[in-house]
């Protein structure tokens, strides 16, 4: 198939012999995140024009699923998971243990390739500010919230997540 995909390129933009091809041909890396806390960075990192963490979830459960950002749709809609066999599901938090393995798997020397935090930091971290960003939604967003991200809780191991019955 012609290489003329950029990075920022979509499956949708190429035929199906294409598509194939691409998908027989690499190693497919699915990179996932507890929903709630993509949700947590996404406000964070100052993408949102809401002031408080209450208001920028009830501006998502208004927009609905359809017009969702990139940065909070749910996973499941964005990467196929049923359709595309990945080789290798990455759960953030575990990172550091987990692409240790990928870069062993792919002959590369494991140690300079990766960050260096570690998974326990970034867990006890993000554990804490769920716990405090969680307290600031009502039970009715808490409830549409699970409902809105139900795919992507039934269908990666996200046992810790608040928004896990």
């Amino acid at each position: 198939y012609p290489r003329r995909h950029s990075p920022e390129a979509q499956l949708s933009e190429f035929n199906l012999t294409e598509i194939e091809a691409m998908l027989g041909s690499y190693t497919k890396v699915l990179f996932v995140r507890d929903p709630f806390q993509r949700l947590i960075s996404t406000f964070m990192q100052g993408m949102s024009s809401s002031p408080s963490f209450s208001s920028f979830v009830q501006d998502i459960l208004d927009s609905g699923q359809h017009s969702a950002s990139v940065a909070w749709k749910p996973l499941v809609s964005l990467c196929h998971p049923c359709l595309i066999q990945y080789d290798y599901v990455v759960m953030f938090g575990f990172l550091r243990q987990e692409l240790g393995h990928l870069l062993q798997r792919a002959g590369l020397p494991v140690d300079s390739f990766l960050p260096e935090f570690t998974d326990t930091q970034v867990r006890w971290t993000y554990s804490w500010l769920s716990e405090q960003m969680f307290r600031e939604l009502s039970l009715q967003q808490k409830q549409q919230l699970s409902h809105f991200y139900r795919w992507d809780l039934a269908a990666f191991p996200f046992s810790s997540s608040f928004l896990s019955d």
